[in-house]
């Protein structure tokens, strides 16, 4: 299965060649304008199915509510603010997306969630958090980003550097399924159209692995079937204390 799969990927790389080499010269940059109103709706239905397991994993977050003090959340990747509903009353927020263009979708969430104290909107990479300050937060959230940063052991490592000691990364992240299923041959078939389609997204990454070997002093993390599209059905979930 292995030599049919990796010969329909590359017949969908070939494929894909006009988006790749427009991606190069920049004439996709439209998309990058579009996508937030594309993902925003996709948020709305995802909340709806994840809902849940969103409450049971942020449920967590007070129990590194400093004994002084607003809890306080840096969520990188913030997107459209999708998490923010989930977070203790009271917790000072900063966000972090490097595309400028959710900042319309970031304010609605905001007004929508009153509960919460916002600090300040950083547009800035996953792996370059220069505008966060050392043992900064509290907690760090993460979701739905992993698939699609450039340098995933960075992004930890940025983590690891604003997070206070005894501070914790929040994740939940769609991954590649096992190797023994039909998902899993179809992920990575269909990938080339995903990624350009998802703007940069991979659903065929382990990123369990990346958050084992990354060296935080304890992680907590689970596997689950997401009642989702078969590309994003795998995900895990969790946290890992500094």
């Amino acid at each position: 299965m292995s030599l049919f799969m990796n010969a329909l990927a590359f017949i969908c790389k070939v494929l894909t060649l006009p988006l790749f080499v427009g991606e190069r010269v920049g004439l996709l940059s439209f998309y990058k304008r579009v996508y937030p109103r594309l993902l925003s709706s996709f948020t709305i239905a995802y909340n709806d199915l994840m809902n849940d397991k969103k409450r049971e994993l942020f449920r967590n977050l007070e129990r590194f509510q400093p004994s002084k003090g607003s809890l306080r959340i840096l969520e990188v990747g913030c997107g459209s603010g999708a998490n923010f509903e989930h977070y203790p009353t009271g917790s000072k927020i900063t966000c972090t997306d490097p595309n400028p263009h959710f900042k319309t979708y970031l304010e609605e969430s905001m007004a929508k969630n009153e509960h919460l104290v916002y600090d300040s909107f950083i547009v800035a990479s996953g792996e370059n958090l220069q505008g966060v300050e050392d043992s900064s937060v509290d907690a760090v959230v993460c979701t739905l980003v992993l698939c699609s940063v450039k340098d995933t052991n960075k992004v930890l490592q940025e983590a690891k550097r604003v997070l206070r000691p005894g501070g914790a990364f929040f994740f939940l992240e769609h991954v590649v399924s096992d190797p023994s299923t039909w998902a899993y041959f179809f992920q990575h078939v269909l990938q080339p159209f995903w990624y350009y389609l998802q703007d940069g997204c991979e659903a065929i990454r382990a990123t369990w692995k990346d958050i084992d070997t990354a060296g935080f002093s304890d992680v907590k993390l689970r596997h689950i079937q997401a009642p989702l599209f078969f590309m994003i059905k795998p995900h895990i979930i969790g946290y890992a204390v500094k």
